[in-house]
């Protein structure tokens, strides 16, 4: 948004004083974040430690309907909004997935998806395909994106540092923000550092890829 000439002026002893003549502003419009990924895998809870927050948390399908907003300041005093959205959930009715679709249009506003998956899961890398196939549905190829993977406390960190180095990303405890620091290191860097002029697919390989490497 682009405001042209602006002025302000008061009286002050039947003077009137001009502070502001003549001024343009370029307001640009914040950053938003929105925080994904299958159900149960913490995203309430990453949320909650990001922002000093008490979003509801529970591990149950459906226990985050509503899009919850909060403002997460970097330690670099830079503001985004983030958002925590519903649990991706996988081979839905087709009258489940469009209402389902529906929940999700915020993240085509985002400019950068936390993508939470639970590395502590059995199946975790079948959760990671389900994700990104509907994030290829809903035609979000060109976000930039950011595999977190959370409850890395329950797992060994050698695993942890296996996994995260085959598919990139960062590994956290929701419960610990101790572990939050490499975290947020990525999402200034992925959120404010200048973009490559050609845009690419930086949620990793296409589902169809991936599936054949995990």
């Amino acid at each position: 948004m682009k405001l042209e000439n602006v002025c302000k002026r008061f009286i002050y002893n039947g003077n009137i004083i001009e502070v502001l003549k003549g001024i343009d502003l370029l307001v640009k419009p914040g950053q938003t974040v929105a925080v994904m990924g299958a159900s149960g895998v913490g995203k309430s809870t990453l949320l909650n430690g990001l922002t000093h927050s008490r979003v509801y948390v529970e591990n149950k399908l459906f226990a985050t309907l509503d899009p919850t907003t909060r403002r997460l300041r970097f330690p670099r005093e830079r503001d985004v909004i983030i958002t925590d959205t519903v649990g991706f959930i996988r081979d839905l009715p087709k009258d489940l997935w469009d209402a389902f679709r529906a929940t999700l249009e915020e993240l085509k506003d985002a400019n950068l998806l936390l993508h939470v998956i639970d590395i502590s899961h059995p199946q975790f890398e079948e959760q990671m395909r389900a994700v990104q196939k509907i994030l290829e549905d809903l035609g979000l190829r060109e976000t930039p994106l950011l595999r977190v993977f959370n409850k890395s406390d329950r797992i060994d960190p050698e695993t942890g540092d296996r996994i995260v180095r085959r598919y990139g990303g960062t590994r956290i405890s929701a419960l610990d923000s101790k572990t939050f620091s490499p975290l947020l290191q990525a999402m200034e860097e992925k959120l404010f550092l200048p973009k490559p002029a050609a845009k690419e697919w930086s949620g990793g390989e296409p589902a169809e890829a991936l599936s054949a490497s995990l």
